[in-house]
């Protein structure tokens, strides 16, 4: 079985696989001794460590020489928070994913804001970048489709969920492997979201999020950690500090 295989098929709803978000060597091979079954990176994790601001600030030739040095290191599968493929162009978007493969990555995220600018990428359009991913890495990628949709409004109704789903299910047709919706937590809306999207469904684990039991138990099939492991592990070290230096 191929890195991608066993990576896809920890994809289990109700079994979610747990991705505890990374950044650099060290990150990686600390969750590997913790058990990890495989590894992520998170876009903002890595920003933080090295200097950049979140939002596909980090040059992408620093982006994919990190996502080398992380697959160089360890033998689990990678997947890389790959923010919008640095380009809104499709074909230019593809065209950077597939020197993402080339590092040995297994998969990416893949977002559907705006980055530098504001709202969503229309549906037509992200379409088109998923489907031009697809086409230039080939079907052993993992390609986890992202919606901020939840990120863009503080008002979680049904209307919201609604277009998530619409927004999953064009996301299927267009190729993906995965549908990651980060700040969805409600169980029940979780359950609607898997209803009606043919993807194993990714959520993030916030700060007062329910419980992995809870979401495993919804039908989620990935929980993210995104940029909290970071942030904890900086405060604990600015309190360690802190307790030297006094």
């Amino acid at each position: 079985m191929t890195k991608f295989e066993k990576f896809a098929a920890l994809h289990v709803p109700g079994n979610p696989v747990i991705l505890y978000n990374i950044w650099d060597v060290g990150s990686a091979q600390a969750v590997v001794a913790a058990g990890a079954k495989a590894l992520a990176t998170g876009s903002h994790p890595v920003a933080d460590a090295n200097g950049w601001p979140d939002g596909q600030n980090v040059p992408m030739d620093f982006a994919l020489a990190n996502a080398k040095r992380i697959v160089d290191a360890i033998e689990l599968p990678l997947t890389i928070d790959f923010e919008g493929a640095y380009s809104a162009d499709p074909e230019e978007g593809a065209a950077n994913v597939a020197r993402l493969k080339a590092t040995g990555a297994v998969g990416c995220n893949f977002e559907d804001q705006v980055l530098g600018g504001s709202g969503l990428h229309p549906l037509e359009l992200q379409m088109r970048r998923i489907s031009a991913i697809r086409r230039a890495v080939g079907n052993d990628f993992y390609i986890n489709a992202r919606t901020d949709l939840f990120l863009k409004t503080e008002t979680y109704d049904e209307a919201l969920v609604d277009q998530v789903i619409e927004r999953g299910k064009a996301f299927a047709d267009a190729g993906a492997s995965g549908f990651f919706v980060p700040r969805l937590g409600d169980p029940k809306q979780i359950e609607r979201v898997i209803g009606g999207v043919p993807l194993p469904l990714n959520v993030i684990a916030f700060p007062g999020a329910p419980e992995k039991k809870i979401w495993a138990e919804a039908g989620v099939a990935r929980i993210s950690h995104g940029p909290f492991p970071h942030r904890a592990l900086m405060a604990k070290l600015t309190e360690m500090a802190r307790e030297a230096i006094a």
